[in-house]
């Protein structure tokens, strides 16, 4: 037993001895791995610091990120300040120019002031020292020189429209006989235009111009397309349309016998059996531009020419006169040649009614300028020209007995007639002169077209002429004027449709431009002497002439 104290006594001193604690020695109780622990631990505060970094530059790139969107929404919101400013000052700015186009237009459109002479407003733009200051004859040399030169050259008109009717008639039967009523063009009976069935024709030799309407053989019919009626509309198609060759079993709106099955017991009471079983027309090879379905212009006046001849040929055994064409690009400029040598004049122009208006189409009409040449030979020209007489008729009735109205139109084609062939032809015509009379007759009272107002009438009608050469702008009375009664039953298109400017060529033509408003002011100056010289001699009671009568 005292040999096992011994033991626990010697190894308890031995523990306490080899206690660090009590008798520390270097690198006595250091692990062998310190190096390694240390090498992480270094490499882990390397890391962290890293961690560190990253983290600060992220903290900076957010702060960046929300100082610059920060910066972006107060830019946004600047801009979107000044869009609104911008935008109001924008409407206020085209409400102002609206209310100035307004009035301008209401303006320029209000009744004219009173010429010389008279005691209402006159048109704008017209005081001032009209005409360059020169003057036109008075009243008596003017009502005698009608009556001399104008009334006594245009008496035969009526014989003369009587005679070509009846040769028109008997050539447009003779064509209709040799027509195939089941492939060739229908051709209807023709319609007097222009002056000499507006009365107020002045050049020799008189010429009559007729409009012949046709249509295509069933099962066609044409559609017609009116470029005033698109938005915006080209410059150079102003005034003009396109004609589309159309099958009943291709409309929309026509029959559908040909779309669906009607059945074996079933059949349709437009066409019946025949005419689904009859083979395609020749209409769209024959007279359509090539690889389209619209009527060609060129095609038409081939056509018609050749059928005229046709006709000719038939009926000339009857006839003590020859028949020729009288203009190659005018498909239906006639002449008469009688054996003594004289010869007669007049126009058969093909035309294409459009719809159920008296709107017309017309392939070529050098006599009515709407501005430029057409664009393709698939646009044809509108004329107004049953319109302008419906008008000029149903006014005559308003006003009083022996209107000088016609008189004026007739003495301003007699003078620019003579200066065309003095100083050759301008950009002038006696369509532009017939425009200016009907924009004067919705601008004036119907009291103010009495006889007696003959030369005022005539000075306000040159001095219109002249404002709008000036102006370089002659809107066409029909398109687009507000003033148009509504009785004349003019198509919507037309009445919604943009002015059209009748004076264009002369902002694209100086040349033009410049021989026009010369030759204006030359035939105003010689007017005086021109008018005297075919008065001749003036009576000395010639205030007391007797009242033009006019009657359409």
């Amino acid at each position: 037993m005292a040999l096992g104290l011994f033991r626990v006594c010697l190894v308890v001193v031995t523990a306490i001895i080899n206690h660090p604690l009590l008798f520390p020695r270097e690198n006595a109780t250091v692990p062998e791995n310190e190096e390694e622990i240390i090498r992480k631990m270094q490499a882990h505060q390397e890391k962290l610091q890293l961690e560190q970094l990253r983290l600060e530059e992220e903290v900076a790139r957010l702060a960046a990120e929300k100082e610059a969107l920060e910066q972006v929404a107060e830019e946004g919101q600047q801009q979107n300040e000044s869009r609104t400013a911008w935008d109001l000052w924008s409407t206020l700015c085209m409400i102002l120019f609206l209310v100035i186009e307004v009035w301008r237009q209401d303006h320029q459109d209000a009744p004219s002031p009173e010429c010389p002479g008279g005691d209402e407003d006159e048109l704008p733009g017209l005081e001032g020292a009209p005409l360059r200051g020169l003057t036109l004859p008075n009243k008596g040399t003017l009502d005698h020189f009608y009556e001399r030169c104008i009334r006594g050259a245009t008496a035969d008109a009526a014989r003369t429209r009587e005679f070509v009717e009846g040769f028109v008639d008997d050539l447009l039967e003779a064509l209709r006989s040799l027509c195939n009523r089941d492939t060739d063009m229908e051709v209807e009976d023709f319609i007097g235009v222009d002056s000499m069935y507006e009365n107020w024709q002045v050049d020799r030799p008189l010429l009559c111009d007729l409009f012949v309407p046709f249509m295509p053989p069933e099962p066609y019919h044409f559609h017609a397309e009116l470029c005033c009626s698109r938005h915006p509309v080209p410059l150079d198609r102003q005034g003009y349309g396109q004609i589309k060759v159309v099958r009943a079993d291709e409309d929309p709106l026509g029959c559908i016998c040909d779309k669906t099955k009607l059945g074996e017991d079933m059949l349709c009471l437009l066409h019946g059996k025949k005419s689904l079983a009859r083979p395609g027309c020749e209409v769209e090879t024959l007279l359509c531009a090539r690889g389209a379905p619209y009527l060609d212009a060129m095609q038409v006046m081939k056509w018609f020419q050749t059928a005229l001849t046709r006709a000719w040929h038939r009926i000339a055994h009857k006839y003590e006169f020859d028949l020729a064409f009288g203009q190659l690009d005018s498909p239906g400029s006639l002449k008469i040649r009688f054996r003594s040598g004289k010869f007669m004049p007049f126009n058969l122009i093909p035309v294409i009614q459009c719809d159920d208006s008296d709107l017309y189409f017309v392939s070529h009409l050098p006599r009515e300028p709407s501005g430029d040449a057409p664009a393709s030979s698939t646009d044809w020209l509108l004329s107004f020209a049953v319109y302008e007489r419906q008008f000029l008729r149903m006014t005559s009735k308003a006003l009083p007995e022996g209107a000088c109205h016609l008189s004026c139109l007739q003495i301003a084609s007699f003078l620019l007639s003579k200066q065309s062939r003095l100083t050759g032809p301008s950009g002038l015509s006696n369509y532009h002169l017939k425009t200016a009379l009907l924009h004067l007759l919705v601008s004036r009272r119907p009291a103010d077209w009495e006889a007696g107002q003959l030369d005022a009438r005539l000075h306000e009608l040159l001095r219109f002429l002249e404002k709008s050469l000036l102006e370089k702008k002659l809107h066409h009375f029909f398109i687009g004027n507000r003033k148009v009664p509504n009785t004349m039953g003019l198509p919507e298109a037309v009445r919604r449709a943009e002015p059209l400017n009748l004076f264009r060529p002369f902002v694209l033509q100086r040349s033009l431009y410049r021989k026009t408003v010369d030759s204006f002011y030359e035939m105003l100056k010689n007017a005086p002497v021109l008018i005297s010289e075919y008065s001749l001699h003036i009576p000395s009671d010639h205030a007391s002439l007797p009242p033009k009568a006019v009657v359409l």
